[in-house]
């Protein structure tokens, strides 16, 4: 089959000893043309309005419609309060508001005025609502805002700038310098684990720096597919992205170098020792990133577009961390040698590592009581996730930072003393009356003064708009109605709705459903939008979400287990073990949340973006481990190959558990608390998969079900453990693991009683001192051991001890 044999060789070239230099060439080249497009990833971000809400959402629509309102600047009030405890407002105070007055107006916007200080009911509290125009400096704008409201106030006088201005001011600079702070953030836990790791000098450097191809790719790529493709990017997921390429780059970087180091062992010429890595493991890394890559683009189904930005953005990372992983690491590993494993360098012909490691001792007792071993598994998980159940999803604007802003800060105040939704209200957008427009219009444009175009606006209004004003007045909740405003070209009217209650606050989002239920009948096709009900559309179709993405990411994540171990009932066991474990990690991460971190809530897309990202990742480790079993259990039965699995991946993905739980831990010192929330969840999962599902659960039910996990295939039917005959005709190691031409035969020359007798035991593992060479270890030389366990420590399906043959 040339088609499959040109594959195979394209697959393996970073290991040739002349296409090593060729793919660090291209890689070279590649992140020198790419460099430029990487940098420019900020300035394809989106920080609209709409970045955050679902797609169709009638909250979305009328910011949409609001555009037809402003001239080339947006306009976004920033509102000052000025309040005094325990007593009323003086003159000294209500001196000072209209001083501020009169140096806030040189930041007005065109055309538009500060009105009259507003008094509250209790009388020790000002307000002034300052239009200010979303142009280049409006950052600059409410700062200046700040500092004049906090110069000269009189003692007692407290002072605060918020309002939708200084949210919007107080959100963006949460994200300022929020990559390059993640990426060194996360470089620098990166680079310490693998430190620990391998406890090499070297080695360490070159997972990082294949990273970092990885990373110069992965933002050149999303640049070009947001501005030629039209692929959603925001902060938030820009940030995670980065994150995300780190922890699966480095997952894969180490279960390479651990088969690598395994086939150094047994091979001279450490190209065809990478080469055989590439084809051994390859298929396994394969199958991981396309799993985590295909549940992530499951999220373009998602209406909140924030889900979706974060779903495609982290499906392009994966898929240019895995085309990192396997070939300029490889060609980098290749060029530095044996040499870069010092001290521990694994030299051909030398025992792998210890027969006895932690993860065989697991494995032996695993198999002595697997149903045992899984029920109080699956019932310790299930404990955990009882607390998932009481979980309180909704954030306030207050309770989304670490710290309370500015702008947080005065929405207290502002709810304390006046009524809650005077800050940022609500806005109804109503087609005004056809007869009326043109002229109104006409009228308006003429017009040289605020009072005038307010004029024209409400003549443009005419009985429809005024219908709606009365409906919208009498809603309950509804404080008041403000003047009318018209769009530019006079086809609109907008209507501004204080609302009683807090913006960020469910009677205020009650409130909005009444409101649009007593419009919807009304002529002028009006809708609702605001604060207000952008947070009621977006705790909507979180819901809706939830309900359609899941199932999706189950079926993608079933199809793709089945396409790999070629069996029904390992992809199902495998899927409900990951389903367990994220609720486990969902009312562990809740209890943290609550008793720790003292969180009122948890956001309303964290359920589903936390279950999209640990079915991938928690399915990441499945595959390694049952990719492994499945090859040892093709050549030493169901028993051996399950057990044997486990010892040669317990150190690697233990390592790389860690590594990716520790760099989605960096999120927990961000301030904004989604992002926090999120990292602590997929951190607290990834433990929890890594030590308890694929340690224990997932070997103990292959176990207790034997071979028939593997049904329909062949497998299912084979003995759980084929008989091992006595003499050199038994090899159970692949073909591929024989002497080659020129190799040093070492002790693979004798006969090998088990299914690869030493396997890797993983990076964590690798610099712990194996037992002192000797002769070659067969069914004659087993003395010393238990009755009912193997050569090797596991313990034989039939529970006799092994036979005791002359080699």
């Amino acid at each position: 089959m040339p088609a499959r044999s040109a594959l195979r060789r394209l697959a393996t070239a970073p290991g040739g000893s002349r296409t090593k230099w060729l793919v660090l060439a291209g890689w070279l080249l590649l992140a020198l043309a790419l460099g430029p497009l990487a940098g420019k990833l900020g300035e394809v971000e989106d920080t609209g309005p709409n970045a955050f809400l679902p797609r169709g959402a009638e909250s979305a629509e009328v910011n949409t419609l609001l555009e037809r309102f402003r001239g080339k600047d947006e306009i976004i009030p920033a509102v000052a309060v000025y309040t005094r405890d325990g007593s009323g407002t003086t003159r000294r105070d209500a001196a000072k508001v209209r001083a501020d007055r009169r140096a806030f107006a040189d930041h007005v916007a065109p055309g538009e005025r500060i009105g009259a200080p507003a008094t509250a009911g209790d009388g020790r509290a000002l307000m002034l609502v300052v239009p200010l125009a979303s142009a280049d400096g409006f950052g600059d704008a409410v700062e200046e805002l700040r500092t004049v409201a906090a110069a000269n106030a009189p003692p007692g006088l407290e002072t605060a700038v918020g309002g939708p201005a200084g949210s919007l001011i107080d959100s963006i600079e949460v994200f300022d310098d929020l990559d390059s702070t993640l990426m060194l953030a996360t470089g620098a836990v990166v680079a310490l684990l693998l430190l620990l790791t391998y406890r090499s000098p070297l080695l360490w450097l070159l997972p990082l720096l294949s990273v970092g191809f990885a990373a110069v790719l992965t933002q050149a790529a999303t640049y070009a597919l947001a501005t030629w493709a039209g692929l959603p990017v925001d902060p938030q997921s820009a940030g995670i992205l980065m994150v995300l390429v780190f922890g699966v780059g480095t997952d894969y970087a180490l279960l390479l170098i651990a088969r690598y180091r395994e086939e150094l062992h047994r091979h001279t010429d450490r190209h065809a020792a990478m080469r055989l890595a590439l084809r051994r493991s390859g298929p396994a890394i394969l199958a991981s990133a396309g799993t985590v890559a295909a549940g992530l683009a499951c999220l373009a189904l998602a209406d909140i577009n924030s889900s979706r930005s974060l779903g495609l953005v982290g499906a392009v990372g994966v898929v240019c961390a895995l085309l990192a992983m396997v070939t300029v690491l490889p060609a980098l590993l290749v060029v530095c040698g044996r040499r870069v494993f010092w001290p521990f360098v694994p030299r051909a012909g030398t025992p792998v590592g210890g027969q006895r490691t932690v993860w065989n001792r697991i494995g032996v007792r695993l198999a002595r009581r697997p149903r045992w071993s899984w029920l109080m598994s699956v019932g310790a998980t299930a404990v955990l996730a009882l607390s998932a159940t009481g979980i309180t999803t909704g954030l306030t604007q207050e309770e989304m930072y670490q710290d309370k802003p500015e702008s947080v800060v005065a929405q207290e105040r502002i709810s304390e003393h006046f009524p809650s939704g005077a800050s940022d209200p609500a806005t109804v957008v109503v087609e005004a009356d056809t007869a009326d427009a043109a002229d109104a219009a006409d009228a308006a444009d003429a017009a040289d003064t605020a009072e005038a175009a307010e004029a024209g606006a409400a003549r443009a209004a005419g009985a429809t708009v005024e219908t709606v004003r009365r409906v919208a007045a009498d809603v309950p909740g509804v404080e008041s109605v403000g003047p009318a405003a018209r769009s530019t070209d006079g086809s609109l009217v907008s209507l501004p709705v204080v609302l009683a209650d807090a913006p960020d606050s469910p009677a205020a989002a009650h409130t909005v459903e009444k409101l649009r239920t007593a419009l919807d009948p009304l002529d002028g096709d009006p809708l609702v939008g605001g604060t207000t009900a952008e947070t009621l559309d977006s705790a909507q179709a979180a819901d809706r979400d939830l309900r359609t993405v899941i199932p999706v990411v189950l079926a993608v994540v079933l199809l793709v287990l089945i396409g790999l171990l070629r069996s029904l009932i390992a992809p199902l066991m495998l899927l409900a073990t990951v389903v367990l474990s994220y609720f486990g990690a969902l009312g562990a991460a809740d209890l943290v949340f609550e008793h720790l971190l003292g969180y009122a809530g948890v956001d309303r897309a964290l359920p589903l973006m936390g279950f999209v990202f640990l079915v991938a990742l928690g399915i990441d480790y499945n595959i390694f481990l049952m990719t492994r079993v499945r090859e040892e259990t093709l050549t030493g039965g169901h028993t051996r190959g399950v057990l044997t699995g486990l010892a040669s991946t317990g150190g690697v993905i233990t390592s790389a558990g860690i590594v990716l739980a520790a760099t989605f831990a960096v999120f927990a010192s961000m301030p904004l608390v989604t992002m926090a929330q999120l990292g602590v969840l997929v951190g607290i999962g990834v433990l929890l998969d890594t030590f308890l599902v694929r340690t224990v659960l997932v070997p103990a039910l292959a176990l207790d079900l034997g071979a028939r996990v593997w049904w329909p295939s062949r497998l299912a039917r084979t003995p759980r453990n084929p008989p091992h005959p006595a003499g050199p005709a038994h090899t159970p190691t692949a073909p591929e693991h024989a002497a080659q031409p020129g190799q040093h035969p070492g002790p693979r020359s004798a006969p090998d009683p088990g299914p690869r007798s030493a396997p890797d035991p993983g990076p964590d593992e690798a610099a712990a001192p194996g037992p002192e060479p000797g002769p070659a270890r067969g069914p004659a030389h087993d003395t010393g051991r238990r009755p009912g366990h193997d050569a090797d420590g596991f313990p034989r399906p039939d529970g006799t001890p092994p036979a005791r043959t002359r080699g």
